[in-house]
């Protein structure tokens, strides 16, 4: 039998195979595919470390110049009452961000929630593409020495991720230091009050702002991610909705109480998907690697930088330095796509860069024929299938 949704769901299966998601069992018996439509209805900050402990892939870590992404997913549990300060020394910060993790309680937490929505959903959108957002071990390292669009998407969804968990566990009273977002000062208030528990974005971009830091002006790679950073932020601050709920007599709707809230965290990686397709690569007239970057201008049309001198673009459009990998194989950057699974009909041909693929028959059993039981549980009968399945060849 598989349950409907609960007061505290688990979080959603992560993507096993592209364009498939592979529906885990929680402790709680819950055994359902979930959309990730539905990751943002999920407090998942007790359930973090849960949600990769079953994945089998490694933990990341972070050493401060990369992005939040390959934070380390696990925290183990402490009775103690200064376990956020072991929580943010396991975290391997810098002096800044430990310093700041260890502010509050609820921030290593909150970190750790944000890494695995960031993940999650950079493998999501990344799911028929050659470069499935493959983050472990030595590929992990190797890609964020490079300047690539990979990089720069990966710097982005990272502080987005941040931002918008951060301003979600303020709203829901799990931060000592803030709160629910401020009535903000708008016009035409007669006809409704402000009210609820707006998500706190203004004091969630300005921490991730001082948390990743500016670094020097003087190391183009420095402030390419930095800027990266800030599209991921500003991103967020542009799903802002203002949601309302009327009352009054028989739904009038003569008072309405409005609150602000930040779109679904799946909008947001779509809308840094397409950033990604259309990033501008920049360069520098020196040694980068030196840490000096030459004036340079930004492609035709684009906007440069304060003076012109500044080869990033003011427009919030990510940016790189290198050019990117095809891949196809297994180096550096990636494990290649062979045996990697695909659709004939979408994206064969491109994930397996003209290599062919093999098809296999195989008889599956999926959940069928569910029905909506009160209360409050779907019931589903198991009906079995045959279907093919393509993977690349080497």
């Amino acid at each position: 039998m598989c349950r409907g949704p609960r007061p505290f769901s688990p979080p959603p299966p992560l993507p096993a195979h592209p364009g498939f998601f592979l529906p885990l069992s929680p402790p709680d018996g819950h055994a359902c595919p979930l959309s990730p439509g539905h990751r943002d209805t999920w407090p998942g900050s007790s359930r973090a470390s849960w949600r990769w402990a079953h994945t089998g892939l490694s933990v990341p870590r972070l050493t401060g110049s990369e992005p939040l992404t390959v934070l380390p997913l696990t925290l183990e549990p402490e009775a103690a009452a200064q376990a956020h300060y072991k929580a943010c020394d396991r975290l391997k910060l810098e002096r800044k961000q430990r310093r700041m993790c260890r502010r509050d309680p609820g921030v290593a937490e909150t970190l750790v929630e944000a890494v695995s929505m960031s993940a999650l959903e950079c493998q999501f959108q990344f799911r028929f593409e050659r470069w499935n957002c493959t983050l472990e071990g030595r590929y992990r390292a190797s890609l964020l020495k490079r300047g690539f669009k990979e990089t720069a998407f990966l710097y982005a969804i990272s502080s987005a991720g941040l931002t918008h968990a951060l301003a979600k566990a303020c709203s829901a009273g799990r931060m000592e230091r803030c709160t629910c977002d401020e009535a903000p000062d708008l016009e035409n208030r007669e006809a409704w009050q402000w009210g609820g528990c707006g998500d706190n974005l203004k004091y969630s971009s300005k921490f991730v702002k001082e948390f990743l830091g500016r670094r020097s002006s003087k190391d183009l790679r420095a402030r390419v991610d930095f800027h990266n950073n800030l599209v991921g932020v500003k991103v967020i601050k542009a799903g802002v909705e203002t949601t309302c709920k009327c009352h009054g007599v028989s739904g009038s709707c003569t008072v309405r109480t409005c609150w602000r809230q930040l779109a679904p965290f799946h909008e947001v990686g779509k809308h840094l998907k397409h950033k990604y397709e259309t990033a501008l690569k920049v360069g520098s007239t020196t040694n980068e690697a030196a840490g000096e970057a030459g004036a340079i201008s930004p492609p035709r049309g684009r906007a440069s930088g304060v003076g012109g001198s500044d080869p990033l673009p003011r427009t919030p459009e990510l940016v790189h330095l290198d050019d990117s990998p095809s891949f196809c194989l297994a180096g550096r950057f990636s494990p290649g796509t062979a045996g990697r699974r695909c659709h004939r009909e979408k994206n064969c041909e491109s994930i397996c860069c003209g290599r062919g693929h093999n098809t296999q028959s195989r008889v599956v059993t999926r959940p069928c024929q569910c029905q909506v039981r009160w209360c409050c549980y779907v019931e589903c009968r198991q009906c079995t299938q045959r279907e093919e399945v393509y993977t690349c060849k080497g």
